[in-house]
């Protein structure tokens, strides 16, 4: 029978679970500089966020806010882009199923 390993230890290194790890951080750093991109009313909305070869997709609540969202889109795209330091070309907004939602 193999030895259990603790979480910390499964972290370390290079499994996949490390790479899952750092995925779901850089998303959560994502959807934080998204929120705080966008006037706070609008901010709530936003359930997800990820950063994918050069395109920002960000999950909102309904197809009310989507449509709200999407006129803020450039400037949100830019905002993120400095603060991620990354260049954004695209900005995708969806509407999130609620059994998806972090």
């Amino acid at each position: 029978m193999e030895k259990t390993k603790s979480i910390s230890e499964l972290l370390k290194g290079g499994s996949r679970l490390a790479r899952l790890d750092a995925r779901a951080r850089q998303r959560t750093k994502v959807l934080e500089q998204v929120r705080a991109a966008l006037p706070s009313r609008l901010a709530q909305a936003v359930v997800s966020a990820g950063v994918e070869e050069g395109r920002l997709t960000i999950g909102v609540e309904g197809s009310v806010w989507a449509s709200r969202i999407r006129y803020f889109c450039e400037p949100t795209r830019l905002k993120v882009g400095e603060m991620l330091g990354v260049q954004l070309l695209v900005v995708r907004v969806r509407v999130v199923p609620p059994a998806i939602r972090n």
